[in-house]
């Protein structure tokens, strides 16, 4: 253990690469929440429409994920980051001449797949330099950029949108990030891992699967793209749900609560996971957004929807990090890229179906019963991954503690 705490994580890299990775992602998300509004106020887009004009981005960001892992293996990690970090500057500057709303979801959708090539980029630049005795706790503080984007972007979007009324502040404050990333990157020294030739032809040669996915990754990204659609309504109904019950106040807290909780535990559920497996994180924290969940649906008062967060946070947020560890966990470092890809593209499937699908079912069943029906899913994801991972998890935890 001593040895193991002496390996370094904290480098330079390593904060360089989070950083970028957050900021990337707080534009993902601020967009996420405002686009929207945006596309309903400005160009007079339908309901359907407008959610259709959030969540193409989605589709982008899957397509992006999809070639990455082959692109890495022909250019390599950095021309790859590189690539993608340009490109996704040059697609966040163009929102400030999407005339029309086609223009706009053309626009969406190549800033998902730009956002798609350099987050995987990211991922796997991380997955490479995070010592691997260290890896739960590397992944689960790297995974903190993603969680914390998730929560500060949407909150900064609201406060925005109810502070100016004019979405050019908006795509101002998201070229200022940008201009921060790419200025960040050039602290990024990325020291490439050369594959062997055969194994460069092994990828190459003909159509396979295995050239785009990790199979091995594929179990717990699929229980990944469950929950990812549960708090997918979350995270696109916020607003519109804290109006209708009238805790807006406590909508605008919501994922500032949410953050916080993340911050608190993150500390000790990656160590942690290090030390006694998974499983002592994952079932507890699928339990625990379960319960967030249904609190969120049954609120009737600031102080139950502000727990229903910090319990959310615990769960859903504890969750995330632990996952892409495991999606990461025993993978030979040329295939990093892949795993990565795998478990973003099929998370991402369900953060990005997920509010177009449950837009349908709002005006039928209205925002409570949507949320409460979301809870069954959870409950089926935790007794998919007891049958997928769970139990080989609990496995080689056995092995590692006799050997």
């Amino acid at each position: 253990m001593e040895n193991s705490q002496n390996e370094k994580l904290w480098t330079k890299n390593f904060i360089v690469v989070s950083s970028i990775n957050f900021l990337i992602i707080l534009i993902f998300y601020l967009l996420m929440v405002t686009i929207a509004e945006h596309a309903v106020e400005e160009f007079g887009a339908s309901t359907s429409t407008a959610g259709l004009v959030a969540s193409i981005f989605i589709i982008g960001t899957l397509f992006g994920r999809l070639l990455t892992g082959r692109i890495m293996v022909s250019l390599g990690t950095k021309k790859t980051f590189f690539i993608g970090l340009t490109f996704f500057a040059i697609t966040t500057l163009a929102y400030f001449i999407a005339g029309n709303l086609t223009s706009l979801m053309v626009l969406r959708l190549l800033h998902g797949f730009s956002v798609g090539i350099i987050s995987t980029a990211t991922g796997t630049v991380v997955a490479r330099i995070i010592p691997p005795s260290r890896r739960g706790e590397g992944i689960g503080y790297f995974s903190m950029s993603l969680v914390l984007a998730t929560a500060v972007g949407p909150f900064i979007g609201i406060l925005l949108t109810q502070s100016f009324y004019n979405f050019s502040i908006i795509f101002i404050f998201n070229t200022v990030l940008v201009a921060i990333c790419v200025a960040t990157s050039f602290l990024l020294k990325i020291d490439e891992n050369h594959l062997q030739q055969s194994t460069v032809k092994e990828i190459k040669l003909g159509f396979s699967i295995k050239n785009y996915i990790e199979p091995k990754s594929v179990p717990i990204s699929f229980i990944a793209l469950l929950i990812g659609f549960t708090y997918s309504g979350v995270m696109s109904f916020l607003s519109f749900y804290s109006k209708e019950i009238h805790l807006v106040e406590a909508g605008s807290l919501f994922f500032l609560l949410y953050a916080i909780a993340i911050l608190v535990s993150r500390p000790f559920t990656g160590p942690l996971m290090d030390r006694r497996g998974a499983n002592i994180i994952v079932y507890p924290a699928l339990v625990l957004f379960s319960l967030g969940m249904w609190l969120f649906s049954q609120a009737t008062s600031s102080f139950v929807f502000l727990v229903a967060a910090c319990i959310i946070g615990l769960g859903y947020g504890n969750f995330n990090s632990i996952a892409q560890t495991l999606a990461i966990k025993g993978i030979e470092t040329h295939r990093l890229g892949h795993a990565t890809s795998t478990y973003f593209i099929l998370y991402d499937l369900g953060l990005g179906a997920g509010p177009f699908l449950l837009g349908y079912l709002v005006p039928v069943m209205g925002y409570r019963n949507l949320f409460l029906s979301m809870v069954p899913i959870i409950i089926i994801s935790i007794i998919g991954y007891a049958l997928l991972v769970g139990k080989n998890e609990g496995k080689n935890v056995k092995i590692a503690k006799t050997a």
